[in-house]
Parts: structure tokens; sequence; C-alpha cells
């Protein structure tokens, strides 16, 4: 996930290099970052609650929050100091924590001089950015709007010193998928058959738990997965196999079918037919060996059933 620098930590600039380093060391590969990012989204969205999944669903005043519920995470998950006169202490120094979904980040004159963590997020794209820059003359805006705030000027976008940029997040499925996709998922009152639709029309891609979540809206939604009357068992007739990323073995079925992979916390579904042992990328399930449906295959016999710890 680690991406190369677009601008080196100033090596002038001591206080810099050690908050970049005390990051990148606490986060090597930017996964504990990326979890925090899509937490945040997912925490604002309340899914389970509103059946949101999109920024432009959101009121004013919680897109606002996002800053401040981002920068609560990122405490939480890296036990930052409190700061004296701004947000973190980071390698015993005073560093502000500032997010924008656009990269226009807003500097108040406290930040002047200071080290700013700039955060940015794209939920379409599942990326994210994060960087250390330090708000000098040069590097900001003379302008200011009736607030007293600025921002960076050209020359300090450029000397942000990126330590991970365009890094990828666990995707938002429901934002992949055509409208008149999620139009169908939607449509139905029963939490359980949106959740049936939604392993439809979301073949072969990753549905973290609160996709599940923000489609079944209720409070027992992984039950909607499971057999015994949830989305396994329903779809079962039409070939789906869901396949859960908690277990092994699973993501393992799916790696030997060529399927995408599931995460741990994630599901993917998939049509699978019966075949032959010479067949490539085939399973062997309940006695017979499956293969990945073709599109618009039809399915005469169901998908076997993930029983025994598999």
């Amino acid at each position: 996930m680690w991406t190369e620098n677009l601008h080196a930590p100033d090596a002038e600039d001591e206080a810099l290099r050690a908050v970049f380093a005390a990051i990148q060391l606490a986060d090597p590969d930017g996964s504990r970052m990326a979890k925090v990012v899509r937490r945040t989204f997912d925490q604002l969205y309340d899914g389970q609650r509103t059946g949101r999944y999109r920024l432009d669903q959101l009121f004013k005043t919680e897109k606002t929050h996002f800053g401040t519920l981002i920068e609560i995470n990122l405490q939480r998950e890296f036990s930052f100091a409190d700061g004296v006169i701004l947000d973190f202490r980071i390698a015993g120094n005073e560093v502000d924590c500032k997010f924008s979904h656009t990269g226009a980040w807003m500097l108040p004159m406290e930040s002047f001089d200071q080290l700013i963590l700039v955060l940015k997020a794209d939920d379409q794209t599942s990326t994210w950015s994060v960087g250390i820059v330090r708000v000098t003359e040069e590097n900001r805006r003379t302008s200011e709007n009736r607030d007293k705030k600025t921002g960076l000027n050209a020359f300090g976008r450029e000397r942000i010193a990126w330590i991970h940029k365009e890094a990828p997040m666990q995707p938002n499925a429901l934002l992949e998928l055509a409208p008149d996709d999620v139009d169908r998922i939607f449509q139905h009152r029963s939490g359980q058959k949106r959740v049936n639709e939604l392993f439809r029309v979301a073949m072969n891609r990753r549905l973290s738990r609160t996709i599940i979540a923000t489609v079944a809206q209720q409070d027992d939604f992984m039950k909607r997965v499971r057999n015994n009357g949830g989305s396994r068992s329903a779809l079962a007739p039409e070939g789906f196999l869901i396949l859960g990323g908690d277990y092994s073995v699973q993501r393992h079925l799916a790696e030997n079918l060529g399927a995408t992979v599931p995460e741990p916390g994630e599901f993917v579904s998939v049509r699978v037919v019966p075949t032959t042992a010479s067949t490539p990328q085939a399973i062997s399930l309940d006695g017979r060996w499956w293969r990945l449906a073709r599109s618009g295959e039809m399915i005469t016999v169901p998908a076997p059933s993930l029983t025994n710890g598999i």
C-alpha cells in the first residue's frame, strides 16, 4: 500500500522528519490508517440505521463533522498524545490534523509555522492520502476568508511530504454498482430480500459487513447471510455460493475458483456449476467438482453447502 513520496521530508526540518518517521513506523503499509478512514465514512453514513452510503446523502453539518471524527479515530488508533496548542503531540512535536475531501485544507492562524497532518479521501475511488507539511509563510496563501483562515498555496502543496498517497482502502461496493442495480436492491421492503438482491447484483465483489448492514437495516443483519433462511440457502438454487473472508478455507476456495478473494469481515458471492476434476480453477465440495458459471449460463444444480467448519 505504501507509495513513493512525491516530496521527501525537508532535511533541515528535524521535527517534520521525526513526525514523518513516527507515523511511517507505526503504520508502514498504511493498513491501520486505511481502516480509520473507512471507519469514519461508515460512522457518518450510519447505514444500518439510515440506509445511507454516499456523501451527498449526508447533512451539511455531518460532512463538516468528518474532520473532527477522523481526528478522534486517529487518536484512538495510534494513541497520539494531546497537543498543548494543536491537536496532537507526535514524536514530541505539536501537530495539527486537517482533513478535506478535496485537498482544500483550511488553516487557522494557530497553525501558522506549525506542522499539520493533512488527509484526504475519496470513497468513490476507495483511495486516501496522508502527508506532513509545515505552514510557513512561503507555503501558505496570503488571502484569508472571513474566519481568518487560509490554505496552502501551490508551492506549499508541492512541499507536502506524503507518507501514503492515493492508497487503497476497503471498497464501498454500493458506490461501485450501477445506479439501476442499487435501485433494484433497495426497492424491496424486506431486509432479507434486499440482501439477497445485493448478492445477486454484486457478484464477485468484496462486500463488507457494513454494506450488509446498510442493505439489511436490521440488528441481526448477519443472520441474513447464513443458511437456514439467509441468503446462502435462499440463493443456492440459483447456483450462488457465498464465501466469507473470516475463514481461510473459504478464502482458498475463492482463490482456487479464480474469484475475488474476500478479506476478513467480507463476503464474495459467485455462481457455480458442476464440472470435472480436470477443469482448471475447479473446487471440490459435497463430493462434486465445481467451477464459476459463465455469464448467462443456465443453472440446473443447486450450489453446494458450506458446512463442517467450511
